[in-house]
């Protein structure tokens, strides 16, 4: 069966499905192709914390209704150093910017609702999907779709927005990107529960038993994390343990705050720095989770797929509007200079708040600590911490 779009689109997870409901926005016609269920795509628990930029695409998107009735707008965030905490007023100093909690989740499914709505705008459950021919200008992508038969979409751009494990940047050919990673020795062991909030904003603490975030997805939904050990078995940690050791983190002040209820999810979340370049190559373009990692510490995933996408269907806008190759050529450049400064306020945040453990030098845990009691004494890198937390601007 052979079939034609403007877009292939691989990948229904936020990059993807905004980059096909941006592009149906804009008349260009797109199809999306995603190897999991429906069901596993808006079962996937992920970030929560979207900048005013994200939240402003999902606007133009027309997506954002239930974002706006539900979300939780946070014009600030805590940071606890052994149990003392300060206040970060986010929108006092970026200009009255501010971020929205909102799950990843529920972002897949309001996207989900609204591509399900144009008939063979989104197939789940596409095995063996293949970019083809993506070096000249006749791309297309083969598949098997979930009743087994072979399929073939012909197309004039392929975007792949599949995630860091998808097949679309491993189909580039040897050399045409290059790869910038780093690997920390430390993970996040996180729990979803139903519980109330310890603030009505998240805290960010640093503690000798080693860095925790306190997170909330709703009035009644907590999403908690404490550092641990990459190779940390969450089997290993019953759930009073979880507890007894968030309440430690947070300090004696805090810890009495925090309210325990029934723990709905328990995972380990591993923690890299990853950056692929260029983000072209032909006529396939790499977004979001396929194009780089971050450490989740910064609260930037989502939202650097959201700039891609943004960058992305500014420049398919015009080359499809007759105005030339010249913004598909400059896509790469521009989404990749917002992605770096991304990857340092990431990185910065990563380092500055956890415990690298016995391999790192006396000198670099000195340096750590004194970035971050630099940091909250100093009216200049709050206002630089708030730019960046709540969004570099598109």
């Amino acid at each position: 069966m052979r079939e034609r779009t403007q877009v292939a689109i691989i990948g229904a997870g936020p990059a993807g499905l905004l980059l096909g409901q941006l592009l149906h926005i804009h008349g260009i016609a797109s199809v999306i192709l995603e190897r999991r269920s429906r069901a596993y795509c808006e079962g996937r628990i992920r970030a929560g914390v979207l900048e005013q930029g994200t939240v402003d695409l999902l606007d133009e998107a027309g997506v954002a209704d239930r974002l706006h009735r539900e979300g939780l707008v946070h014009g600030g965030i805590h940071i606890s150093l052994d149990g003392r905490r300060v206040h970060v007023d986010l929108a006092g100093r970026a200009g009255g910017r501010h971020v929205t909690v909102y799950g990843q989740t529920e972002v897949v499914k309001d996207l989900i609702r609204a591509r399900l709505d144009v008939p063979g705008a989104l197939h789940f459950e596409a095995e063996e999907v293949t970019p083809q021919d993506f070096d000249g200008p006749a791309p297309f992508v083969t598949w098997r779709d979930a009743e087994g038969r072979s399929r073939r979409l012909d197309c004039d751009v392929i975007a792949g927005c599949d995630g860091f494990h998808g097949v679309t940047r491993q189909c580039l050919p040897e050399g045409a990107i290059t790869t910038h990673e780093r690997i920390y020795p430390f993970a996040w062991l996180g729990i979803l529960a139903e519980a109330p909030p310890v603030m009505d904003e998240l805290i960010y603490a640093r503690h000798a038993r080693g860095f925790a975030l306190y997170s909330m997805r709703s009035p009644s939904i907590v999403r908690h994390y404490v550092q641990c050990a990459p190779e940390t078995d969450p089997a290993a940690w019953p759930d009073a343990r979880i507890w007894a050791e968030l309440r430690a983190r947070l300090g004696d002040a805090d810890g009495a705050r925090l309210t325990e209820g029934r723990v709905l999810e328990k995972g380990v979340t591993p923690m890299r720095s990853f950056v692929a370049e260029p983000l072209r190559h032909g006529r396939l373009f790499l977004a979001g989770d396929a194009a780089h990692i971050v450490p989740p510490t910064g609260a930037k995933g989502l939202n650097l797929a959201a700039g891609d996408v943004h960058y992305l269907t500014r420049a398919l806008v015009e080359w499809y509007g007759g105005g030339g190759e010249a913004a598909l050529g400059a896509y790469s450049a521009r989404a990749l200079a917002r992605v770096w400064k991304a990857q340092r306020f990431s990185w910065w945040m990563t380092a500055m708040l956890h415990d690298f453990g016995p391999a790192a030098s006396t000198f670099d845990a000195g340096l750590r600590r004194a970035e971050l009691e630099y940091l909250l004494s100093s009216e200049a890198a709050l206002t630089t911490l708030a730019e960046n937390y709540v969004g570099l601007p598109f």
